[in-house]
């Protein structure tokens, strides 16, 4: 059955680019006679609030949109993200990497060659990692990507269907050794969605353009952990009056706000094309 879902982060107020994407999810799931879910993405706890995951159901309400419960949250699933971590580790894919986000910045500063250089420097020397370990340094969990490769004998049979347009060629390779857990964020955000979405049975992803690369990535986690890969459909974003995205940080224009300016949701519906 078409399974499909809407995951949101509550780090701050839903706008009219969250409306359009989980109006799109849920038109889409209703139009196949599918099934329609909504995850909390709730695993950044330095920046996740309760009130705003409240306002995220208020929101959803408002817009017409309904889920099926129980609402998967990812602060209570923590456990399968370790335990995808430990088969990661446990088949020699992962390395521990003890540069601050300062001394990567300046890394990737200097590097002759770019970003792709830095994010490949794979692990310290043993004696040296046990040293910090000893010395209690913090460290990331970084996926190597040389190991990936050779674990699938190369990312040439790496693929994933884009509705719209077919088969189309991974490129994990683009996104360097990626970090996949440290000490503030036990898991980051791709190997979280890679298990999430295979834990609820999701078999398509309809999401936002900015995140199609983020699919290459995702695609070669479901390929180191055996898991399904979903058709994928990444539709275009709402932009502002200045032709950028809409983003949180930015302030954009909140449906909170809107609502209370008198807009009805017939009407903010209409407006982003679901009249």
């Amino acid at each position: 059955m078409f399974t499909t879902r809407f995951a949101p982060s509550p780090t701050g107020y839903l706008h009219k680019g969250h409306a359009a994407s989980a109006l799109t999810a849920f038109e889409a799931a209703r139009a196949a006679g599918g099934r329609f879910l909504l995850r909390i993405e709730d695993i950044d706890a330095t920046r996740c609030r309760p009130h705003y995951e409240a306002a995220i159901y208020e929101d959803l309400a408002w817009l017409g949109v309904d889920w099926e419960t129980p609402v998967r949250r990812q602060s209570e699933h923590l456990g399968d993200y370790e335990a995808a971590l430990a088969r990661l580790e446990a088949d020699g894919l992962l390395y521990r990497c003890f540069r601050t986000r300062k001394e990567t910045a300046e890394a990737i500063a200097s590097a002759p060659h770019g970003a792709m250089e830095v994010f490949r420097g794979g692990p310290l020397p043993a004696d040296e990692a046990a040293r910090r370990l000893a010395a209690g340094k913090p460290f990331a969990w970084r996926l190597s990507l040389e190991a990936a490769a050779r674990r699938l004998g190369g990312f040439g049979g790496l693929s994933f269907v884009e509705q719209g347009q077919g088969e189309i060629a991974a490129r994990p390779e683009l996104g360097g050794d990626l970090v996949l857990a440290r000490k503030d964020i036990g898991v980051a955000y791709h190997l979280a969605v890679a298990v999430d979405d295979a834990r609820q049975g999701v078999n398509h992803v309809v999401r936002g353009v900015d995140l199609f690369e983020a699919t290459h990535v995702q695609r070669l986690l479901q390929a180191l952990l055996d898991l399904p890969t979903p058709v994928y459909r990444h539709h275009p974003l709402v932009l502002g009056p200045d032709g950028r995205r809409l983003a949180k940080r930015d302030g954009a224009q909140t449906l909170r706000d809107l609502r209370e300016r008198g807009m009805s949701a017939a009407e903010l519906r209409k407006e982003l094309g679901f009249g």
